[in-house]
């Protein structure tokens, strides 16, 4: 399992183009996103892993999230940072580095969904302010009840 989910996104991302048309690119398959954020999903999945990238009319990426059968983030206590909400899940967050980006805050973080899936959640912001943000956006994430399924299940 990876402590770094820019090393995990890029297996992931990976594995897709492995995949090639197997994998349908259906972003239907990532949760929904609040209403109003101008905010589109990228999505790419391989077998039961689905890939979400949240972008920004820029193209630049304004959080992702890899849905799994098992957790592929194990959290380290030493690490501990804020506390929130994901579509009614408290959650806490965990401080991530970036080595190729010094100064950048990057937080991660694992919810269980209620159909036994594991999400890794993670986001990267510039400041303090953009950090907030962030958080605030993502509480009005919403998951399907059941939580997103592999197509065909």
């Amino acid at each position: 399992m990876s402590r770094h989910p820019l090393l995990y996104v890029g297996f992931v991302l990976a594995g897709c183009v492995l995949a090639g048309a197997a994998a349908a690119q259906d972003a239907s398959m990532c949760p929904q996103l609040p209403a109003d954020t101008g905010l589109t999903w990228d999505y790419r999945g391989s077998g039961d892993t689905q890939l979400c990238r949240a972008l920004r009319a820029d193209g630049s990426e304004a959080f992702g999230l890899v849905i799994t059968a098992k957790p592929t983030f194990e959290p380290a206590r030493s690490d501990r940072a804020e506390r929130s909400t994901v579509d009614g899940h408290e959650v806490r967050w965990y401080r991530a580095e970036l080595a190729q980006k010094p100064g950048v805050q990057a937080r991660e973080t694992v919810i269980e969904l209620t159909n036994g899936r594991s999400v890794h959640l993670w986001l990267q912001a510039d400041s303090d302010a953009q950090l907030e943000s962030g958080f605030q956006l993502l509480q009005g994430l919403r998951f399907q009840p059941a939580g997103p399924q592999v197509a065909g299940q």
